[in-house]
């Protein structure tokens, strides 16, 4: 592994928010993506930030060790939600350009803050955050060194890009093969979790030896890389150099389809820009042009743009969640209408695969689920409470009542 980034190695005498890891036993329904089992009367228990217990209620005995006890009818336990492709910095509201160009690095970490608040307001437990500038690096150090309580962050720095590229007025720059490797260990250096690239626009990017520079200078920092790629070719020639993951996705080729399932690659869909987009009410009040909501319009009524990524699906390749957060119309409490949209696309096939691809499948994604995504003994307690359920009425994930990360209550 690469040398942890400075800010690493800085004495913290105290966190600024104390953490209480109690000892509470849940009483009510519970949901496991991993294994998309729900359990009615169901129980977790945990402990010292833990998952201690789970099961069945009549399982459980009547000399109950515990501190606290919580039961409550008609809610459901399940892990925190993972949102794969988010931009913190970003607000929803404004032009992006204008504010990646414009906002003072001050108000990237305030905008930066009220995301993070909003997340976890949604359930949302752990963020990857894909790039506006370099603010969330240090979103990421005040989260882990308890400047501020927020979900967990896994993120890329600066999307590097070639120069004057897509997006260059947030991203990285970088021209030639040595650009690139000295673009990747600049984002390693600040404590990055992962590179992202933006491998095209309306065409193709980088030159053949940027694109293997960038991906084995990744590797070799012991980093996962991700491209932006949005059409059939450029998804077929990242798959072919290498890349570990795919936001957006887009058409594709049965023999592209093919590609990327033969190397179990995933696609972070994120279908919120179009879908919020879509509704002219909505989208009015963020002043997007009529021409934009009838193109949007457009999009989601004919749904045969998505063909592939349906396909993509059925032959294995896991889709994941992520809603692109920031995007204009997309605030980051929005979490319903992409989930709701995958369910009807089908890309998912219900509403059980719909919170796995944001939790068990997010969490392979994000190098963590060896800790979160999944309920099971040993895990962290990243849990969220919501009232109703969601596993048969996907509007319920609106209802979160509590939030806890790592055995501490957020929300």
């Amino acid at each position: 592994m690469p040398e942890a980034p400075a800010w690493k190695f800085k004495k913290i005498l105290r966190p600024l928010f104390e953490k209480n890891k109690e000892n509470i036993l849940f009483k009510l329904r519970v949901i496991n993506p991993k294994t998309l089992e729900v359990i009615e009367n169901g129980f977790v228990e945990i402990d010292d930030g833990v998952i201690t217990k789970v099961g069945k209620q009549s399982d459980l005995g009547d000399n109950l060790n515990v501190q606290k006890i919580i039961e409550l009818k008609d809610h459901t336990i399940l892990p925190g939600l993972m949102n794969s492709h988010a931009h913190l910095a970003w607000d929803g509201t404004h032009d992006l350009a204008q504010q990646s160009m414009d906002d003072p690095v001050e108000i990237s970490a305030y905008k930066s803050s009220a995301n993070m608040l909003k997340s976890l307001r949604a359930g949302v437990t752990l963020v990857r955050d894909l790039g506006m500038n370099k603010s969330n690096l240090f979103a990421k150090q005040a989260i882990e060194q308890g400047i501020y309580p927020g979900p967990r962050l896994k993120v890329c720095g600066e999307a590097i890009i070639q120069t004057a590229g897509h997006t260059y007025w947030c991203c990285r720059e970088a021209s030639g093969a040595d650009e690139m490797r000295r673009a990747v260990r600049d984002q390693v250096g600040g404590g990055a979790d992962l590179i992202k690239i933006m491998a095209c626009h309306d065409t193709l990017e980088f030159t053949d030896d940027e694109l293997s520079a960038v991906i084995d200078e990744t590797h070799r920092n012991g980093l996962y890389i991700t491209a932006h790629a949005t059409y059939d070719d450029a998804i077929s020639r990242v798959t072919d150099f290498g890349i570990d993951c795919i936001e957006h996705g887009g058409p594709m080729s049965d023999s592209t389809i093919e590609k990327v399932a033969k190397k179990n690659i995933p696609i972070c869909t994120t279908f919120s820009p179009v879908v919020m987009q879509s509704n002219a009410e909505l989208a009015r009040k963020y002043n997007i042009p009529e021409w934009k909501i009838e193109e949007r319009q457009k999009i989601v009524n004919d749904k045969s743009r998505f063909d592939s990524l349906v396909r993509a699906s059925e032959a294995g390749i896991e889709i994941i969640f992520g809603t692109d957060a920031g995007s204009p119309v997309v605030p980051h409490d929005a979490i319903v209408p992409e989930m709701k949209f995958m369910i009807d696309l089908g890309v998912v096939k219900n509403n059980l695969e719909a919170i796995q691809s944001a939790t068990y499948r997010a969490a392979k994604v994000n190098k963590v689920e060896d800790k979160v995504g999944s309920i099971e003994v040993g895990k962290e307690a990243d849990l969220i409470i919501v009232e109703g359920s969601p596993d048969k009425n996907i509007e319920d994930l609106t209802k979160v009542q509590q939030v806890y990360i790592n055995g501490n209550r957020l929300i």
